[in-house]
């Protein structure tokens, strides 16, 4: 018995339709019990073969060509280490009882290679469904004819799936190097002075839809900080290498800046050279406990909110301009700012956290301001779960959350 128990062999024979296992010399290493059944074949007359000794093409006929094709797909495997799945062959496969007499059939094979641990190929998967039944007459010629064009349709839907498979396969690769990249970017920032804060990140359900997400604390002269959020526009690795860049173009402008306005000016000018950068939404504030204000600046990005100790939200929108490159030429960035008192709260999240398909985004803010007020007396890292908990589908969102928390 193998690991966990499984008799891997018995489960080898078990699998339905016709598998076999073949060296890289393309001889039987062996078959299951299917594949000898509908084959015509024993064990004894298979294992330990030549696979084309024992299935050669009918000599007596000139355009006899399904060993030939399968011969192909074998090499390719072999050369490429990728699945090979092929177009419906016919075989004339002779008689074991009657040498010299061939029988007509017809076989869908797929062949998939198994990788040892040096990369190279050890084995080939050579997996046939024996469709010759689909292909006889039922009722002369027409019925043939018919019964050919459906094996190939269905031959057909075989290849598509394949071709899904794979693009399957590379999306989720290419989530993954997403995913990793925006972790990377994306660290857990440090303490942001004596003040607490919290930050989350939840990519989107599905491996086509990593998206451009961003946030960002830094440390300001005084007794400020400065938060931002941004989104960008697009899904994949490439709207994730757009957001680090702009993330740290804003980063390094918000500290040189003279207020987030300026900073998102300085951002949306290095936007326009920035290919795939169109149109992000990005909000920057600036925290300042000495005077125990807000400024902040939004670039088509929904509001932050800002919830006051006796469970009260307001939401930052009197500041808001068009996304980035929105506009054709360079135009002043507004600017608002508004006071806070100590133990105030200020979120800052993409529309991610909000946003539902057919559904105003009113209710989405609503909906978050509810949220904050029943949990505010929490410290921010548990009114963060708590609000994405809450707002985010059960079953994942199909658009990327950041979120920042700021007990001030």
């Amino acid at each position: 018995m193998a690991e966990a128990g499984i008799n891997y062999a018995a489960v080898f024979q078990a699998l339905p339709g016709m598998v076999a296992l073949l060296t890289p010399d393309l001889k039987y290493a062996d078959v299951n019990e299917d594949f000898a059944r509908l084959s015509g074949r024993t064990r004894e007359q298979l294992v330990g073969l030549y696979l084309f000794d024992v299935f050669p093409d009918n000599p007596n006929d000139a355009s006899a060509t399904g060993a030939r094709n399968l011969a192909a797909s074998l090499k390719r495997v072999l050369a490429t280490g990728e699945r090979d799945t092929m177009a419906l062959q016919r075989y004339d496969v002779e008689s074991v009882e009657r040498p010299g007499e061939w029988e007509e059939r017809y076989w869908s094979p797929v062949n998939a290679p198994v990788v040892g641990p040096d990369g190279r190929v050890v084995l080939l998967v050579h997996r046939v469904e024996e469709v010759t039944a689909l292909i006889r007459a039922r009722g002369g010629p027409e019925g043939s004819h018919t019964r050919v064009l459906e094996a190939e349709l269905y031959t057909r839907a075989r290849e598509l799936q394949e071709v899904n498979e794979r693009l399957r396969m590379a999306h989720a690769r290419e989530r993954e190097v997403a995913l990793a990249l925006q972790e990377a970017m994306l660290p857990t920032p440090g303490p942001v002075g004596h003040h607490r804060a919290a930050v989350r990140y939840r990519p989107a359900v599905g491996s086509l839809n990593v998206c451009g997400d961003w946030y960002d604390l830094v440390d300001l002269p005084g007794d400020r900080i400065g938060v931002a959020v941004g989104d960008v526009v697009g899904h994949g690795l490439h709207a994730a290498g757009v957001m680090g860049l702009l993330r740290s173009a804003l980063s390094a402008a918000s500290r040189v800046a003279d207020g987030p306005a300026r900073a998102l000016e300085v951002l949306g000018l290095y936007a326009r050279s920035v290919e795939g950068a169109e149109n992000t939404t990005a909000v920057e504030t600036c925290i300042d406990w000495d005077t125990h204000t807000i400024a902040y600046s939004s670039a088509g990005h929904p509001p932050p909110a800002l919830l006051r100790t006796d469970g009260t939200v307001e939401f930052l929108d009197q500041a808001t301009d068009p996304p980035l490159g929105a506009r054709p030429d360079h135009v002043p960035r507004p600017q608002a700012t508004i006071a806070f008192t100590e133990g105030d709260t200020l979120v800052l999240y993409t529309d991610g956290l909000i946003e539902r398909r057919r559904e105003d985004i009113d209710t989405g803010l609503a909906r978050l301001a509810d949220s904050l007020t029943r949990h505010r007396a929490a410290v921010p890292e548990r009114l963060a779960d708590a609000v994405l908990l809450e707002l985010l589908p059960t079953g994942g969102a199909t658009d990327d959350t950041a979120l920042v928390i700021v007990r001030l």
